[in-house]
Order: structure tokens, then C-alpha cells, then sequence
């Protein structure tokens, strides 16, 4: 390597650059013939040809650099860069190349990008928030009846099954489907019964009812066709029947027995024949009943005998009536009796009454009647209802309605139980 003499030219810093510059020069080309080498350790490195490739490189260094120092200029021949495919292998690529420099559009497509993403996610969440809300108003809507203005859910025309679960069915409202009837259970308990449409119904037209001093009227076209009567028992006392028929009561239906809820004893009452005669004398209609607790068709079949023999000779002109029913706070022996039992003791007091040529007739409460016998098959024989009120709400035909318990009717000492009989019984 041949140095030009030091006096030739000054010391400046674009000569310090050049000599910088053929020291690194030196590293390259020591780099690059080296480093292959250690790798492959059977290859041994020819130190002489690394001499001679310095010395060139350091002289074509110096000589470039001393002519721009000069005031010439040494133009270099750019070598031409290799072609590439476009593509480089893994070898080819150094850590930068892995994670390019991010320019400032990227970044704002990208910042633009997060913000949609968070508005979607912020709609996506006030959608949710809002299917919840309404989700909470249809609930409270369904458990309060009322939409979210206060109004009925019926009068706003909103839809939901009978069930509430909101499919499209309208609601089923029980007090004005006409299908359904309210009984009041003995416990005070209201419940909606779906009325049978095989049992005969009433046909009253109650329009045509007419309450008088507290005495039940039914008119047709004009004309009276009701009768009015007093069902009576030992706790009436001595009865004035003659005063009783003065009064406008046209029958009375009288007890001829009972049989203790507890002892299952059959007990006369102790008017009855005192009752019948007198009444007939005063010339009263007259009917009986008995208060049964047969809990076997014998012991019907029993009461049923007691009645005919007691009866005797005596024309009824109303029914023989069987009254079974529980008793008012305490326990009765018929508790344990299903429906069916029930209904078959009181068929059996009936057939038995009937056979033996009187009109049977069944007395009880719309409670009784309804959720206590199969109507179904007590259909040939007569119904008795007990209801206190102005008006009737049994669905199903009935003869004679008790419609209260505190009458007053003279020649009673105290309350009777009035009753109304839609059927002339004397001439049926």
C-alpha cells in the first residue's frame, strides 16, 4: 500500500473521513473472509489474498477521496444493483424488515378502524341494554295487567296466551267468556269452573224476576208462574200455618230428619209430624227434606226408608229433597268421601225415594252442586239451589231457589229461609 507524502496535502477533516473510511473497509473485507471461515472449520483462510484485497480497497479509498479534496471530482461508476424477484428468503431480512416502520396513514387507518369498532361494540351494548329494557316492561306489563302508560293490556290490543307468554293468543278473561262460572269455595277461595255444555242449562230470564217486601216474583208475558216458600225445622219452634199461609207462602218444605256428622246416628226431628199435619191443615203444599251424612249407599238406602215410612199416608206435592253437605268449623264424616261416593249415595237415596212415588230432589250449595257430584248423572231428578242474593249465577237448571236466610214471614217467630219455586210442582 503506497501513501502520498504528508506535505502534499493538509490534514482536513474530509481526509480524517477518508481514513475512517478505509478502516472500516478493513473490517468488511476482514469480516467477510474470516467469518465464512470459523464457520466452516476444514476451510483454511488465506491471509496473503486478504492483504492484497486491503491494500486495493484502501488505495481506491484514499485516491476517491483525495480528488474531492483537490477540486475534482472522482466520478465512481455506480455499480448496478442486482435484480431481485421481490421476494426475500428469511436469511435475507434483518429484525426491521420483520416489523416494518408504520407510516402516519397507516396509523390513522388504523385509529380510524378502532374507533368504528368501538362505536359498534358501544351500539352493540345500548341495543342490549335496550332488548333488557323492554324485556323488564313486558314482564311488569304481564305480572301488573297494564302497559307502561297505565292503561289495561286489554284496552291497547295487546296479545299474549292464557298463560301470558305473549304468542299471539288473545288473553282468556273467565268472568265474560260465558265458558266459565265463579264458585266460592267453603274456604273463601274464588275459582273460575268451565261450565259443562252437556248438562241442561238455566233459561230464566232474569230481567223478568221482581223482588216484592223481600219476596222473590218470576213473571212470564205479565203473569205470575212463581211460587214462594219457607223451608223449616225444630229451630223454627211452634209455627202459626194458618198466619204462614195468610202471608202469600204457598209451600213449605219441611225437615223430617238428620244424621249426626260425628255419632252416624239418624235422629227424627222432633216437629216433623207436628209440622206436616198442622201445614197440611192450613192448606200449605208441602215437601220434605232430610239432612243426610251417609258415608255407604246402605246408610242412604237407610235414610231413603226412614222418609217413606215417616211420610206415611201423606200426599207431598213437592219433592223429597236429600241435603248433604259439610259442616260449618268442624269436621263432617262425609270429609273422606270422593266425588263419585258422594254422588252415588245420593242416587241411591233417590232411586229409592222415587220408586216409591216421590219426586226427588237434590238440595245443595253451587259449591256442592258443581265440585262435590257429577252432575252428569243426577240429571233426571230435580236441583234445589242455595244462593243468597238478588240473583242467581248457577249455570245449570234448578226448580227452586233459597235466595236468603233471614225472611220474615208471620206466624214464624224469628228469621226463615225464603225460597222461590220456578215450577209448579203441585201439578206437575
Amino acid at each position: 500500500m503506497k501513501l502520498k507524502d504528508p506535505g502534499d496535502n493538509k490534514i482536513t477533516p474530509q481526509l480524517g473521513a477518508v481514513v475512517a473510511v478505509a478502516g472500516l473497509s478493513v473490517v468488511l473485507i476482514l469480516a467477510i473472509a474470516v467469518v465464512p471461515a470459523v464457520k466452516n472449520k476444514n476451510k483454511k483462510v488465506d491471509f496473503t489474498e486478504i492483504s492484497q484485497k486491503i491494500d486495493s480497497k484502501v488505495d481506491e479509498t484514499i485516491e476517491n477521496a483525495m480528488s474531492k479534496a483537490d477540486g475534482t471530482s472522482a466520478v465512481l461508476e455506480e455499480e448496478p444493483e442486482p435484480e431481485t424477484s421481490g421476494v426475500q428468503s428469511p436469511d435475507e431480512l434483518d429484525f426491521w424488515d420483520a416489523y416494518p416502520e408504520e407510516t402516519e396513514d397507516d396509523t390513522e387507518d388504523d385509529a380510524e378502524t378502532d374507533e368504528e369498532d368501538a362505536e359498534k361494540n358501544d351500539d352493540a351494548v345500548k341495543n342490549g341494554e335496550k332488548n333488557d329494557e323492554k324485556n323488564d316492561d313486558k314482564k311488569e306489563e304481564a305480572s301488573s295487567g297494564k302497559d307502561k302508560d297505565g292503561k289495561d293490556s286489554k284496552e291497547t290490543g295487546d296479545k299474549t296466551d292464557d298463560k301470558g307468554t305473549g304468542d299471539g293468543e288473545n288473553v282468556t278473561d273467565e268472568s265474560n267468556d260465558g265458558k266459565h262460572t265463579l264458585v266460592v269455595n267453603r274456604d273463601g277461595e274464588e275459582e273460575w269452573v268451565t261450565i259443562s255444555q252437556y248438562l241442561p242449562k238455566s233459561d230464566y230470564d232474569y230481567t223478568n224476576l221482581i223482588c216484592k217486601d223481600n219476596r222473590m216474583e218470576y213473571y212470564v208475558d205479565g203473569t205470575k208462574v212463581s211460587y214462594v216458600g219457607v223451608d223449616i225445622s225444630k229451630y223454627q219452634d211452634y209455627i202459626d200455618f194458618n198466619k204462614v199461609k195468610k202471608d202469600g207462602i204457598d209451600y213449605v218444605m219441611i225437615r223430617l230428619g238428620t244424621r249426626g256428622y260425628g255419632t252416624g246416628q239418624i235422629i227424627a226431628d222432633e216437629y216433623f209430624f207436628d209440622n206436616i199435619k198442622r201445614a197440611k191443615d192450613a192448606g200449605l203444599d208441602v215437601g220434605v227434606y232430610f239432612s243426610s251424612q251417609a258415608i255407604t249407599v246402605e246408610e242412604a238406602q237407610e235414610e231413603a226408608q226412614l222418609v217413606i215410612d215417616s211420610v206415611g199416608e201423606y200426599h207431598l206435592e213437592y219433592p223429597v229433597a236429600f241435603d248433604m253437605g259439610f259442616v260449618d268449623n268442624d269436621t263432617a264424616r262425609i270429609e273422606a268421601l270422593s266425588k263419585s261416593e258422594k254422588t252415588e249415595i245420593a242416587l241411591a237415596f233417590l232411586q229409592k225415594i222415587t220408586e216409591s212415588g216421590f219426586t226427588g230432589c237434590i238440595f245443595g250449595d253451587k259449591e256442592w252442586l258443581i265440585k262435590e257430584v257429577d252432575l252428569s248423572k243426577l240429571t233426571e231428578y230435580d236441583f234445589w239451589l242455595k244462593q243468597e242474593g238478588d240473583l242467581p249465577d248457577y249455570p245449570y237448571k234448578f226448580s227452586m231457589w233459597q235466595y236468603s236466610r233471614k225472611g220474615s214471614v208471620n206466624g214464624i217467630s224469628g228469621f226463615v229461609s225464603l225460597n222461590i219455586s220456578f215450577v209448579d210442582f203441585a201439578e206437575k
